[in-house]
């Protein structure tokens, strides 16, 4: 697959249909890859590339540090993730958009079309984060690698990291960089050279930046009530996938489309109908 280097960063990509283009922020929290549009849940039972591919031009990427994707140890915040969507636009030569996350990708998305209006043709927010039981969790996954790096130090880190195929996630032990540390050894001896309180330092500001709340993280909620950009919205139900999130940003937002439906009312068909429904009525380039 095709690699775009954005702001130093290289971006493992891939284009497929046509049309309108359609960028994907793909779902799987720290290991959002390309292939959890058709391998990962939800995802998975509704096939949405499938369905999207012959009326859209789907640009789907994995997320710095993540999949093959590079990375950087920094104070990752959304900003970041939206730079390195709008660099993968910028490289396509693409000005403007339809954008679709899922699950952790929504969170960019609602950045994304905070800063770059204009570039944003419309939202499509499934199963958006967030909730009190995600933000705890999350806080606990940072604190855990925090632990592990303050008790055995970042060359264990690596040492760890390279054993296994574990993700921050399934392992915190491993941290956010796990899958840069793993296929790129340039990274992982920079990385263990790390001044280690310096590093805590920036896990700290990194949690503080991706989980600053008990709804929907992204753009605050100022910025949401200012985005006059057409938006869907899917709700998910579980821990990390509260509904209240989804309703949250159904408040927030002044063009959302909210679709009221259950979980398991969320078939393949069913889904492809409303994604289809929606974008053909939303804004086109």
């Amino acid at each position: 697959m095709p690699t775009a280097l954005i702001d130093g960063i290289a971006t493992r990509y891939e284009v497929t249909g046509s049309g309108p283009p359609l960028l994907l922020l793909a779902p799987g929290g720290f290991d959002a890859t390309l292939e959890k549009w058709r391998t990962l849940g939800i995802y998975a039972r509704t096939r949405p590339l499938d369905h999207l591919a012959p009326s859209y031009t789907c640009i789907a990427f994995d997320r710095r540090e993540c999949g093959e994707s590079g990375g950087r140890v920094e104070r990752i915040a959304w900003t970041h993730y939206v730079a390195q969507a709008a660099g993968l636009l910028d490289h396509l030569g693409i000005e403007r958009a339809h954008l679709m996350g899922g699950c952790m990708g929504c969170c960019p998305v609602t950045a994304f079309a905070a800063a770059h209006p204009a570039r944003a043709l419309s939202m499509i927010l499934w199963w958006p984060v967030g909730g009190a039981r995600y933000r705890l969790r999350g806080e606990q996954r940072f604190a855990a690698h925090r632990a592990f790096v303050a008790a055995e130090g970042l060359t264990a880190v690596v040492e760890r990291a390279r054993a296994g195929t574990a993700t921050f996630g399934s392992d915190p032990a491993v941290g956010p960089w796990a899958a840069v540390i793993r296929r790129d050894a340039g990274f992982a001896h920079g990385y263990a050279g790390l001044d280690v309180a310096a590093y805590l330092g920036t896990l700290a500001a990194m949690a503080h930046n991706l989980l600053d709340r008990d709804t929907a993280p992204g753009a605050p909620p100022e910025a949401l009530m200012r985005t006059d950009v057409p938006t869907l919205i899917v709700p998910g139900r579980d821990e990390s996938h509260a509904t209240s999130a989804a309703r949250y940003l159904e408040e927030c937002l002044p063009r959302a489309r909210y679709w009221d439906a259950a979980v398991e009312a969320q078939t393949e068909s069913a889904s492809a109908s409303c994604l289809l429904d929606f974008l053909a009525t939303a804004a086109t380039p």
